[in-house]
This record gives structure tokens, sequence and C-alpha cells, in this order.
């Protein structure tokens, strides 16, 4: 037996049948749970994560069989044994079929039970053990989330690297469009979790819908809850749980976070079962939570719980050894092997550029240009970037360009390129004879030579 106890679901109607089973199981070192009825059983299983559930067919409100059917439709489903009275070849078939480990019929001896509830407890070990290490290999063979030649963001990465396997909690923080979302993934991806990666988004959601969005709720809940719904922490379970924005939450919500993640459970909104999880949580934020904390708007509690280890990413402006980098593997991504270079005076305003919006910011910059290319190259006036006002020069260089200057640009490029034959023209363009037609009177082009 291994230290953890294997989790068994009983569903037995016969309540004093159902306690012989519980006694004699619990007694082999099982932690066993007994419920009468079917929908009990498929609303515990779905509470709570099983390894093995014993459901007798003949139940009041569900029976054994199609509680089988519902929660073989769940994440990681329980291995199902199922227990009947009325034994029958086509029963059996039918609980086969719909996924059972085995089948049983009564009377049964205690010791084939036991010996049941074992194998498939192994059953499910083996699969999940197996789903983990193909997981651990997918992950292992993935792309890198962040490309770097910059120093300090190298020894960034090596600390998460070191710290992926661990189920410690990291907070990751740095400027909008640093790639902190990047990062949680890239943890993710080099844990040893075999679960799924979850992420809310703590600040485009308000307090009352972020709080079912993240704990569930039962049906009848408030106005609207048809039916039970499961939070991300839940859907979670296994896996990693990413709280983007977290300094966004509410102080009421940052208390019941706090404790489902002390605990590792917590009640659905308008439940009064406790729902038992196993994740891993991740934040991140671009704001100072040790000031928050000062200023009293984040609990110090959660600050301490959420930030075992930390991450700061620096913004690009800091990396600019990277832009070049960056900026060409963008251009090979939107360009979707087309050969589009950047000239020495792109390049050279790339970098003095101060980058606001960090990498995502440079990353639309790239798709944009790409869009509205008139070549193979990428020139600095072909950017629609605007440096700073510098010293007292009062000039700035490389104005901004509006989509509709980039547009007259790109139409006038192409006009000259095809010696103005309008057809030609039109079919580079992608767009019929009529609209080019427009666009010159719109935008007051003259054929050389010509009216227009």
């Amino acid at each position: 037996m291994s230290e953890t106890k294997i989790k068994v679901l009983i569903a037995e109607d016969e309540v004093h049948l159902g306690q012989i089973l519980s006694n004699f199981l619990s007694g082999r070192g099982y932690a066993v749970r007994t419920v009468t009825d079917g929908r009990a059983a498929l609303d515990s299983l779905r509470a709570e994560a099983y390894d093995v559930a014993l459901l007798d067919i003949v139940m009041p409100e569900l029976d054994g069989l199609e509680v089988l059917k519902q929660v073989r439709a769940d994440a990681d489903p329980p291995e199902v044994i199922i227990i009947t009275g009325n034994g029958t070849i086509e029963t059996a078939i039918s609980a086969m079929k719909l996924g059972a480990y085995d089948y049983m019929a009564k009377p049964y001896r205690m010791a084939e039970i036991d010996v049941l509830v074992r194998r498939a407890w192994e059953k499910r070990r083996l699969a999940r053990e197996n789903a983990l290490l193909h997981s651990q290999l997918d992950r292992a063979a993935g792309a890198p989330e962040i490309t770097t030649q910059y120093a300090p963001l190298q020894a960034v990465l090596e600390m998460i690297e070191r710290v992926a396997p661990s189920d410690s909690p990291v907070l990751i923080a740095g400027e909008s469009g640093t790639g902190k979302e990047l990062v949680a993934h890239m943890l993710h991806r080099m844990s040893r979790r075999s679960g799924p990666f979850v992420d809310v988004s703590c600040a485009s959601l308000s307090e009352g819908l972020l709080e079912s969005e993240l704990f569930g709720h039962e049906r009848g809940a408030f106005p609207g809850a048809d039916e039970r719904k499961l939070g991300l922490m839940e859907l979670a379970a296994g896996g990693t749980l990413f709280l983007d924005e977290i300094s966004e939450l509410s102080t009421k919500l940052q208390g019941k976070l706090l404790r489902a993640l002390d605990q590792l459970s917590f009640y659905r909104v308008g439940g009064t079962q406790k729902v038992e999880v196993d994740v891993r949580v991740l934040a991140a934020t671009n704001r100072d939570l040790s000031t928050r904390v000062a200023d009293g708007t984040f609990r110090d509690d959660l600050y301490y719980r959420v930030n075992t280890i930390s991450v700061e990413l620096p913004p690009l402006r800091d990396r600019a050894v990277d832009i070049p980098l960056l900026a060409r593997q963008f251009l090979k991504q939107f360009s979707k092997g087309n050969p589009i270079s950047l000239t020495s005076d792109a390049v050279d305003l790339l970098m003095r550029y101060p980058w606001p919006g960090n990498v995502r910011e440079l990353r639309n910059v790239m798709e944009r240009v790409v869009l509205l290319a008139r070549g193979p190259q990428i020139r600095a006036v072909d950017l629609p970037l605007e440096l700073p006002v510098s010293g007292g020069s009062g000039q700035a260089s490389a104005p901004a360009l509006s989509l509709a200057e980039l547009e007259r640009r790109h139409i006038e490029a192409v006009l000259t390129e095809t010696s103005w034959h309008q057809g030609r023209a039109a079919s580079t363009l992608g767009i019929s004879s009529k609209t080019l037609y427009r666009k010159i009177r719109e935008y007051g082009f003259r054929r050389p030579g010509g009216d227009e």
C-alpha cells in the first residue's frame, strides 16, 4: 500500500451491505466513502477525486450504468467496478462497453473485492504515470518560449529551469508585454504535472463573476445558474493554475483564494460540499505587489503565499541586444516563407525606439509591416514608430505613420512597379480594379505623364 491511501467510493442502496463493505475496505487501509443512491454517487465523484468506485446497478435516482456512463465522460475518471444482485451476461457486456474495469455479481467474497479494487487502482496508477511520461516528453521537445541574448534574462531562464519541476508557487512580475504568460507556460511545460494549464484573467472579470469562474457554482446558486459549473481551479486539478494580474483581485476574493491555496480545497458558490484539488499556482503582475501590501490593497499573507519564488522580467528597452533578433524572428513568422529583411536604418530605428509596449508591441509592429510590405526589404520609413523628442532639438525622427498613409505608400509603390498597369496592380494588391480606381482618386495619384 502506498503512503497515500487509495480512495474508494461505494454506491450501494442496501445500507447494511454498504456498511459491511465500508468497514472491510477501511480495515484494509483504504479511504472509503459510502452513498446510497446514484445521484449522490455522481455528485461525489465530481466533487472529489476517487481512485476506484464500486457501483451497484440498481439504485434510486440514477442506476449504476448511468452513473458509469456519465462519469467516464469526465476528465480523469476513477476505475469503476459494477456490482449487482441481478447479474446477466447482457448487463456485464453493457458495463464493460461503457468502460467498467470489471463486474461482480452478488453474493461475492470480500477477498475478491479487495483484489479487484487493488488491481483497478494499479491500472489507474499506471495509466496516469504513462500519461505523465508522455506529457513530459512532449514538453521537453517543445520550442523555447523566450529567445534572448541578454545575460540577466538568460540567468532568469536558468532559474526557471531549476524551479519548474517543483510545486512551489511562482510570482512573475514585469511590465505589460514582457512575456509573463510565456514564462508561466514554460514553468508548466517543464514541470512534472500531468494536468492542464488553466489561466485566469483577474482583471477582466467582475468580483461576482470571477468568484464563480474561479471556484465554480452549484445549480440554483444565483439567478441564471441552471446547472452546476466547475470552476477554473477545479479544472486545473493535477496541473497549473495561472492567475494573471493577481493584483486586481478584490480583498474578499484574496481571502477566499488564500484559504483555498492553504487547504487545497474550497466550496463552489452556493455549495456545501468541499472540493479538494491539487494545483500548482503561478501568478503574474505588472504592479509592485509589495507597495500594494504596504498601502493595504493586497493581503500580505496571500503575497507571501504566492511569492515563494519571484521572477522579474526586464523591459525590452533594457535588453536592446535582443531587438534585432526578435524582430527578424517575427518577420520570419509572419512572412510565411517569403524573404523579407530589415535595412540597417530600420534596425537602427528599432534599437532607438523605447518600446513602451515591450515585446508584444514589437510583435505587432512586425506583423503590420509584413502585411503592408511594398517589397522584400523593410526600411525605417516603413516602420510606424515615432521616437520621443530628445534634447532641445525639438525634432522627432521617423514620424508615426497612420494606417491610411501606409496603405497610400503601398499602393503607390505597386503602381510604380507595374508601370501603372492597373489590372496587374490590382491583382498584386489583392483588390478589385474598381477598388483600385477608387483608391487612386481618393489619394489623388497622377499617372506619370498623364492625367491619372
